[in-house]
Formats: C-alpha cells, sequence, structure tokens
C-alpha cells in the first residue's frame, strides 16, 4: 500500500503564528502516527505579497519547532505551467468565462440587484456577495476583443454550465485521528462563479492547490476550519479534472484572547516574537496541547 502522505503549505507572506504553529505540528503527529509522509509547501503563487524572507523565516520557526521534512520544497511559483495546463483543460471544454469586473464593478452591480428586489443579495461562505454574473453574457467575440486590447481580467467557473454537467450530489471523506472516516456531503454551488484564475497570476488559490496536491500524491489534506468550505469548490475541481479526491481533516483554530482566530493581517504575535521573549518549542508544544490532547482552542 502507499504510505499515507500529509502536507503543511504556508503562504510566505508574513510570519508564522501559533496557529500556524498547531497546523505543522499536527500534520507531522498524524504523518508519524499513520505511518506517511510529511511534505512542506511554499505557497507563493501571490508574487507581490509573498517575499523571500518570510520563506527563509518559515524554514526557521518550524526547524525551531523541530520539525523536519521531505526535500525539495515545493515553491508554487515555480510551477505555474501546471496550473495553466489545468486551466486549459477547463477552458477547452467551455466551462469557464473571463471576467473583467473590478471589486467595485461588482459591488455596485449587487448594490443595484438589491435596490431593485429588496433583499439581500447572496453571500459565499467568506461572506462576499456571489458574483452576480455581468461578464458570463458577453459574446465570445466581445471577449476576445477585449482581452486582444489587453484589459485586464480574471477567469470565472460557469456554475450554470457545471450544474447540468456534474450535478452531483458531491461529497469527500473526512477522517479522524483515530483512523474512522465518514462521508461528507459538499455543496460547490454556494461559491457561484468563483474565480479559477486570477487578474494578477496565472492561477488561484483554489486551482493550485488541487493540482499541487494531487501532483505530490497528498492522501491526507489537515487544514484549519476556516478552509473547510473552500473544500467544497475543490471537490468539484478534482472531479472536472480527474484528479483523486483526498481524505480531508478541518482542524479548530488556535484563537486569541478576544477570541479571534489569529492572522498575520491583524499581526497576531509570530512565533519569532515568542522566540525573542524566551519562549521554547517546548513551551508551544505543552501551549497547544501536543504534550497530552492536542485540540486548541474552538
Amino acid at each position: 500500500m502507499t504510505k499515507p502522505v500529509f502536507r503543511f503549505a504556508p503562504s510566505p507572506n508574513g510570519r508564522l503564528h501559533l496557529g500556524h504553529a498547531y497546523s505543522a505540528l499536527l500534520n507531522a503527529e498524524l504523518a508519524r502516527r499513520f505511518g506517511g509522509r510529511f511534505l512542506l509547501r511554499i505557497e507563493d503563487i501571490d508574487t507581490t505579497r509573498c517575499r523571500p524572507e518570510f520563506e527563509a523565516a518559515i524554514y526557521e520557526d518550524l526547524s525551531w519547532l523541530g520539525l523536519a521534512w521531505e526535500e525539495p520544497v515545493r515553491r508554487q511559483s515555480q510551477h505555474f505551467d501546471d496550473y495553466r495546463a489545468a486551466f486549459r483543460r477547463l477552458q477547452g471544454r467551455g466551462l469557464v468565462y473571463p471576467c473583467f469586473c473590478s471589486r467595485k464593478d461588482i459591488a455596485a452591480a449587487v448594490a443595484c440587484r438589491e435596490a431593485e428586489t429588496g433583499r439581500t443579495w447572496p453571500r459565499d461562505p467568506d461572506g462576499a456577495p456571489l458574483y452576480p454574473g455581468t461578464c458570463r453574457s458577453l459574446t465570445p467575440r466581445e471577449a476576445d476583443r477585449r482581452i486582444a486590447a489587453g484589459e485586464a481580467h480574471a477567469w470565472r467557473l460557469d456554475m450554470a454550465v457545471l450544474r447540468n454537467l456534474l450535478p452531483g450530489p458531491h461529497g469527500y471523506r473526512r477522517f479522524e485521528r483515530d483512523g474512522r472516516e465518514e462521508a461528507v456531503a459538499a455543496d460547490p454551488w454556494r461559491w457561484g462563479d468563483a474565480v479559477i484564475v486570477r487578474k494578477d497570476t496565472p492561477t488561484s488559490y483554489h486551482l493550485s492547490v488541487v493540482v499541487d496536491d494531487a501532483l505530490q500524491g497528498v492522501t491526507h489534506v489537515v487544514r484549519g476550519r476556516d478552509l473547510e468550505a473552500a473544500t467544497d469548490l475543490h471537490v468539484l475541481l478534482q472531479a472536472l479534472l480527474e484528479l483523486p479526491g483526498p481524505l480531508y481533516h478541518h482542524h479548530g483554530l488556535v484563537l486569541d484572547p478576544e477570541g479571534d482566530k489569529l492572522a498575520k493581517s491583524r499581526q497576531s504575535q509570530s512565533l519569532a516574537e515568542l522566540r525573542s521573549a524566551g519562549v521554547t518549542p517546548q513551551d508551544v508544544r505543552r501551549r497547544l496541547g501536543f504534550e497530552a490532547h492536542p485540540t486548541p482552542s474552538t
């Protein structure tokens, strides 16, 4: 039998905090428990925000925690051709369309719809308004003209087409730390016409992560509950691209004293800052429960 493969996949757009430490430690622990492999992947498709010093800090922080991973480390910015190939498969089947709308355009269109109907426009799992389909109605000729003119555009999944092609039901397998598994229903339609290739890079988080997991043979995806809803969309992409579906475990989040999840955007205390304050790796492990019951605050 193939060994289970786990991966920790941070983005080098800031310093790691305790939430990252928990996810990395849990992946490594489960890889040991299941007799599997532990990979590190650098998710750096955002070339404007990701910086070499943050990537170097990831290696430093994880080594400080006592973690070791297989080499070489996969860096997404070195594999854009893999994501382009996957996108071309979707494009060739007529499953995507170009979108020239800005966030301001989308907000204005949604506000207009809400004013017309007197109802709140539906939101996706991240709380953003579902795309109202403005560019879906463009003729191929008009879309090609705008692309040829150099107009910035993203590419969206055409969920109206996909509902007919793959109506479902959709789902995935969830696993627990003791190895038990269960089936979970997935609802990719709640994402609306999701962006699959961004304007500023030839891929997206959703596309690159399913391609990477397949290429690296990842069998067990362990990540936070804040990404649980994204799994619904990933299941759909795996079906469209004929990729294997890993088992999933969405762990609880490490929270700050106010009950909010730790985040780089909120400048949560970093592992480097804890290290400078005299905190040891053993202190971090105890704080996160890895000497007794590895469950963070939820």
